[in-house]
């Protein structure tokens, strides 16, 4: 029985030494510091959310720091989620994008121009159905205009509230700060990418600044 019971706790003890460590990275200048962490695999998100968004969504776990005594707006419209393995573009996305009573149907832009390559509707969001082109498998899917990306207009469908709840407690808040302050972010690249070609961009009041994982 002892020795049972040793076995069972070497055995949890590996696999706890077995779990991979999350990629981070961090960046700042004379206004800001941002400490991000990046969540891809898809055990990873559902033992953070307790949902793996069906595995459509990378999540980054985001620490805000302002260095100085004014108000610092923060939106998710500051920040973008780039690859450099395609060019893809990813805004964050509202929970309720995700999880809400809403459909979201995206045009893919390349330079500003409609693409006509892969012609095609993608339908989300994901928790009221998985997003899909209607028609082709297209290579980009966004959340913000510009190059390799793409804007989204919204229709009413069912949703999750339970994940919606959840998505919306967890969020980075918006609004304005004056010291540190975390939450997560939510983007959608197609395709799998490599955390070395992953680019969080920050545009915002503070300035520029670009966060690399490792």
């Amino acid at each position: 029985m002892r020795y049972s019971l040793v076995l069972a706790l070497a055995a949890a003890l590996c696999a706890l030494g077995a779990e991979k460590k999350v990629p981070e990275g961090g960046a700042s200048n004379a206004a800001l510091e941002i400490h991000a962490r990046l969540h891809v695999e898809k055990a990873d998100i559902q033992r953070l959310l307790g949902t793996d968004l069906q595995g459509y969504f990378t999540v980054v776990e985001v620490r805000l720091t302002p260095k100085d005594a004014d108000h610092l707006p923060v939106s998710r419209e500051d920040f973008v989620l780039r690859s450099d393995k395609d060019g893809q573009r990813s805004g964050a996305f509202h929970p309720s994008q995700i999880a809400g009573g809403s459909v979201m149907v995206v045009s893919t832009r390349r330079g500003g121009a409609i693409r006509s390559e892969n012609p095609g509707t993608i339908w989300g969001p994901p928790m009221g159905g998985p997003p899909v082109r209607m028609g082709t498998q297209g290579p980009t899917i966004g959340n913000t205009a510009g190059e390799g990306s793409a804007e989204a207009a919204t229709s009413r469908s069912g949703g999750d509230a339970g994940v919606l709840k959840t998505l919306t407690e967890k969020e980075l808040p918006e609004g304005e700060i004056r010291q540190a302050s975390s939450g997560l972010l939510y983007f959608m690249l197609e395709g799998k990418h490599k955390v070395k070609d992953l680019e969080l961009q920050y545009r915002g009041p503070a300035g520029k600044l670009s966060v690399r994982f490792r």
